[in-house]
């Protein structure tokens, strides 16, 4: 298979489409444009659907439309658009609608900064919206883990009839890496991925026959609580899906976590801390939900002194879930970035080494 050089973004774009991605409806934010834009480009040459929308509530509720008639759809945005798209997920999870979106996001609080961040975590893996829906969400830590993690999403969101969300940063969005590009989909393969949602899908039926029909979201109380148990069901399925990279942990003393380019950057300063005799190493979540909670729980505690969060986010938020996990085993510390700036090697190498002099 043959390397190409791409953007974040482009590539992530690239990858929905391989995965048979025929509709695409999304607004401009930073630092997301290139996603929408490469759409525009690339969905006439496949026979698909790319709408510029009059809004991100516009948007999300095209995709809505197009995944209920059982096209695979995509949207995408950034922090603030996420949150406006927010009641549209709530509907598509209820309404059991397979979809796929990307949140390349920005710095907060509010409207924030359009430079990279990591501060949508909570956002991302507590509510992207109301009524306690949960949702598969991918944390990328390169330009080719998106790709694949992008292509695996459409999958996973068929099998389930659920959202997935790829959660990245300005920082993926926009470097360019070589990747792998995986193979396109057939159109023959993509019919067959249609025609298997026709028992469910809203695609039109004679009269005679029976409707399919998405259900509605002004249910009888007992369907609602049937509905809400089916759901917990599903999202207690995922253990199996659950994705973490451990890095140089046997041994170590200290243990890093971070996720997306956080975690890249840490992964560096690993090797550069056990140059200098640190037996420092690595937990990575890739699921940020589900959270990886048994790499945590194998953790050798009465060998490791303390876990360092690191993160593109002030407060912290996954550290809440390693916390939750950890259970006061061991202190968790952090060592944090935001507004913009982006996590580097030396301050982790540096906060690593103050705790050791302490």
């Amino acid at each position: 298979m043959s390397r190409i050089f791409m953007k974040g973004c482009e590539a992530i774009a690239e990858s929905a489409v391989r995965a048979g991605c025929r509709f695409f409806s999304g607004y401009p934010i930073t630092p997301q444009n290139e996603i929408p834009e490469y759409f525009s480009r690339r969905m006439p040459e496949v026979g698909g659907v790319f709408i510029q929308a009059e809004s991100e509530v516009a948007a999300i509720n095209m995709v809505y439309g197009a995944s209920a008639g059982g096209t695979r759809s995509m949207t995408s945005s950034s922090s603030p658009g996420i949150a406006l798209k927010s009641e549209g997920i709530s509907y598509c999870a209820a309404a059991r609608i397979p979809m796929v979106y990307a949140n390349i996001s920005r710095g907060g609080p509010g409207v924030g900064t359009i430079h990279p961040a990591q501060m949508d975590y909570l956002q991302a893996t507590k509510a992207s919206g109301n009524g306690g829906f949960q949702m598969m969400v991918f944390a990328p830590a390169s330009v080719q883990e998106a790709v694949d993690l992008t292509y695996k999403a459409f999958e996973l969101a068929d099998r389930d009839r659920n959202p997935v969300l790829i959660l990245s940063d300005g920082v993926i969005g926009a470097m360019m890496e070589p990747v792998e590009l995986p193979e396109p989909v057939s159109d023959e393969e993509i019919a067959a991925i249609k025609d298997q949602k026709s028992s469910w899908a809203c695609i039109g039926h004679a009269l005679e026959e029976k409707r399919s029909w998405i259900q509605p979201g002004q249910w009888q109380t007992s369907e609602m609580e049937r509905a809400n148990r089916a759901a917990d069901e599903l999202y207690k399925s995922w253990e199996k899906d659950v994705m973490v990279e451990k890095y140089r942990v046997d041994d170590a003393e200290v243990i890093l976590t971070a996720h997306g380019i956080s975690a890249r950057i840490a992964k560096s300063a690993v090797d550069h801390l056990r140059k200098d005799g640190f037996k420092v190493g690595l937990i990575r979540p890739i699921t940020v939900n589900p959270f990886p909670n048994k790499a945590f729980e194998e953790i050798d505690y009465d060998k490791v002194k303390y876990i360092l969060d690191v993160e593109m986010s002030i407060p912290a938020q996954m550290i809440h879930d390693v916390n939750a996990v950890v259970r006061e085993r061991i202190p968790v510390r952090d060592c944090l970035r935001s507004g913009g700036n982006i996590m580097t090697r030396d301050l982790i190498i540096q906060t690593v080494k103050g705790f050791e002099e302490e």
